[in-house]
């Protein structure tokens, strides 16, 4: 029986959202962190490889070897801002959620990141709708944006994010980005309407897959994969 220990919930609009730690022996640091909406599980901490790779893969296509001013929308458990802070190119990592809770789970050190995320002076941690904010008219602009919020554009969390993959969505969204910059969106499962409108928006694009075996309690090996899309501001 595993032992789970629930260390902060909070009610909002989509749900209730618990945040436990869970006894796992076999994960590296003994446990792992999860994240669920009622009985529905929104992030984990098993393997984040895909957040991650959010992350690296955008700064590795951005060219040159300029600094970069990055934006992530959506904190989550922080993997993918902590992979942008791994690049010695990331001069701003600005973390944008509009989970108030979420923000203060980390800068209470209850999330595994809290100190890399707290204590990095390239971090800033702000209150915001990050799909209001890249819909609107730009306040400044980045060299990379990367979205992890929803689960996928066919399966958002509020469906008031819907906008933000449409081709319109994508055209304003694109005025957020310097010059060659780069909007990269992580998604559970490929999506062919949001791979068109990234297509017409953007002057190139492309999709990569990330895939990896997880292993399970009893020693079961699972398959899986996620899905990131692409696209670059000329």
């Amino acid at each position: 029986m595993q032992n789970i220990e629930y260390i902060g919930s909070a009610e909002r609009s989509i749900g209730t959202l618990y945040l436990m730690r869970i006894e796992r022996p076999s994960h590296p640091d003994g446990f792992i962190y999860e994240v669920h909406v009622d009985n529905e599980l929104l992030m984990s901490s098993v393997s984040p490889l895909s957040e991650r790779e959010l992350a690296t893969r955008a700064i590795a296509a951005h060219p040159g070897t300029g600094k970069l001013r990055i934006l992530v929308g959506g904190l989550g458990l922080g993997y993918t801002a902590e992979a942008a802070l791994h690049s010695p190119r990331a001069s701003l990592v600005r973390v944008v959620d509009r989970m108030d809770f979420v923000i203060e789970w980390m800068r209470k050190d209850l999330l595994p990141l809290a100190e890399l995320l707290t204590t990095d002076e390239r971090v800033d941690l702000v209150l915001n709708d990050v799909y209001a904010d890249l819909l609107g008219p730009p306040t400044e602009q980045y060299d990379l944006i990367l979205i992890d919020v929803d689960h996928s554009p066919a399966m958002p969390l509020d469906p008031a994010s819907l906008p933000f993959y449409t081709v319109e969505g994508r055209r304003q969204a694109q005025e957020h980005l310097a010059p060659g910059g780069i909007m990269a969106v992580w998604s559970a499962h490929h999506n062919d309407a949001f791979e068109t409108a990234i297509s017409q928006a953007y002057t190139t694009s492309w999709v990569e897959e990330v895939a990896w075996d997880v292993d399970h309690p009893g020693d079961d090996v699972s398959k899986l994969h996620n899905v990131l899309f692409f696209g670059t501001h000329s």
